[in-house]
């Protein structure tokens, strides 16, 4: 029951807006994350939100929350410019923060063990 959001119907072969999100940020997370990593004081935490939110096994609206925070990190146009340097990205910092805030239960070891991986070797994150 926990799939099932009110309202939706979804044909066969229809993304949800939640599956449409997870794809939009597997691939813009990595490149996004290299330009933007100076600047977030609490990158570890971000990557583990990453892996949080594309492992199945999370609950789905930590999931939602996660990929919600991710994709306004990730998609080039919001509320403060990114190509501003460190100001561009404190509007993402802001929204990053409170979504790690308020899932930081679902942030498990796996998650981190992930992040320190990938953050050990960016090529392992592929």
């Amino acid at each position: 029951m926990d799939d099932v959001k009110i309202g939706e119907i979804l044909l066969p072969g229809e993304e949800s807006d939640q599956e449409k999100r997870a794809r939009r940020v597997k691939a813009g997370f990595w490149p996004t994350f290299r330009r933007a990593v100076r600047h977030l004081p609490f990158a570890r935490d971000v990557v583990a939100a990453f892996y949080c939110a594309i492992d199945p096994a999370s609950p789905r609206r930590v999931r939602g929350i996660l990929l919600a925070a991710l994709a306004y990190f990730v998609l080039p146009f919001d509320a403060i410019p990114d190509l501003l340097a460190v100001v561009g990205f404190s509007d993402d910092i802001a929204v990053l923060a409170a979504a790690i805030g308020a899932v930081h239960a679902h942030l498990l070891p796996r998650h981190y063990e992930r992040a320190d991986r990938a953050l050990a070797d960016p090529e392992s994150a592929r």
